[in-house]
């Protein structure tokens, strides 16, 4: 444990939200003494964000507890390229028009955990695109492109792990770490911002930025990275069989937010405790040492908590009370995920349509080992259809209605 000055990293260190930081000591004395605030970057890819984005928008709300100001900053400029960091190939390039829809969809979820406002600590949601769109190429070259050196940048992990594979990197991404750089500069301009966070992919991004802003401007800022998150197994957090787990309610249902954090593994759940939920350290501390079936107890609070703050407490509470008629009585309820009746609709079909399996394929395979159910009897034939009420079970955990 690092002794720090500050409210704000001695809270970011606890739980756990620290990996590296550009000068440690020097943002420790600048947040002890003044409101720091700072930022976190979201491009626009989709219209929802989902639980890998988590870590960055609880750092935010951290900053924001311990009496300093987040900035959100929405990628509607830089979304217009797409950050290559640590990608196979390029991000599909989007519309205009997808983009300003996608900004509109994914700002939804800020108003949950931050509190924004005029005041000293208040968030505020700025988008790059507001500076982004109107630079001119010649003066912005002379005026930021001197700053860079492409011997560095080549030494990137990000770009050299493209070069490394002899996959493509176009000189539209290649922009991306200095436009991004730019983005902190302007808001050290515009805000007073002296902080950028983000993951640890995120590292040669941001130190492009520190120097920038001392470079240009001979302003002082700080970079600071989370862990990479993984679970215990080294696979990435966040990627489940049925796709990414969405943050919007419209792209994934209450209950299946509330069981992605019930289903944590044992191993996993003292972190994503510290990280994910605003349960002092001592509670915490207290349910990480759970074992044996008392562990389960821990992870339906992780579930609560972690759906209260991102659906709201009637969302948390109905996903609990529907879980445990499900799984304690047996009984349907309608907060499960439906599927609408399509024509002739096979077991098949639905098990895809809810998300439970990513193919026809793996279905059929569940369907062989037994581990899928109707209305609690084992089903084998994939030609069998289903009628409304149905309800459908894929392994212990998974279920699901069939609607009219």
């Amino acid at each position: 444990m690092s002794n720090y000055q500050s409210d704000l990293l001695r809270l970011l260190d606890t739980r756990g939200y620290i990996h590296q930081l550009t000068d440690a000591q020097g943002l420790d004395a600048l947040a002890a003494r003044q409101v720091v605030p700072g930022y976190i970057g979201f491009d626009p890819t989709a219209p929802s964000l989902h639980v890998g984005h988590l870590v960055s928008i609880m750092m935010l709300r951290q900053l924001q507890k311990a009496g300093h100001k987040p900035i959100v900053l929405m990628g509607g400029g830089t979304g217009k390229i797409g950050d290559p960091s640590f990608k196979d190939e390029a991000r599909k390039l989007l519309t205009n028009e997808l983009i300003a829809e996608n900004v509109a969809s994914i700002k939804r979820v800020f108003e949950r955990f931050l509190t924004f406002g005029d005041g000293p600590s208040d968030a505020i949601m700025l988008d790059n695109a507001e500076w982004l769109d109107k630079l001119e190429y010649i003066p912005f070259l002379r005026d930021i492109g001197q700053h860079f050196s492409v011997n560095r940048m080549l030494s990137f992990d990000s770009v050299k792990l493209r070069l490394d594979r002899e996959q493509s990197l176009s000189f539209l991404e290649f922009n991306y770490m200095i436009l991004q750089a730019y983005d902190f500069l302007e808001l050290s301009r515009r805000s007073a911002c002296r902080l950028q966070m983000g993951g640890s992919d995120q590292w040669g991004n941001i130190v492009n930025g520190v120097e920038l802003a001392r470079r240009v401007d001979g302003t002082q800022v700080f970079g600071l990275t989370t862990p990479l998150l993984t679970n215990a197994d080294g696979t990435k957090m966040g990627k489940t069989v049925g796709g990414a787990v969405w943050l919007n309610e419209d792209q994934l249902s209450h209950y299946d937010y509330w069981q992605f954090w019930r289903n944590t593994a044992d191993a996993d759940v003292a972190n994503r405790l510290r990280l994910f939920t605003d349960l002092p350290m001592d509670e915490v501390n207290r349910l990480a040492a759970l074992e044996g079936a008392e562990i389960n107890e821990a992870k339906k609070i992780l579930a609560n908590e972690a759906t209260a703050l991102c659906r709201g407490l009637e969302a948390a509470t109905a996903s609990a009370e529907t879980a445990r008629r499900t799984f304690e009585e047996g009984a349907s309820d309608a907060n499960l995920p439906t599927v609408p009746l399509g024509e002739g609709l096979t077991v098949v079909q639905a098990t895809t349509a809810l998300g439970f399996a990513t193919s026809n394929k793996e279905v059929r395979r569940k369907l062989g080992e037994g581990a899928i159910r109707v209305n609690g009897q084992v089903v084998t034939d994939p030609a069998v259809t289903l009628q409304p009420g149905d309800k459908l079970s894929f392994g212990g955990k998974k279920h699901g209605l069939v609607v009219a």
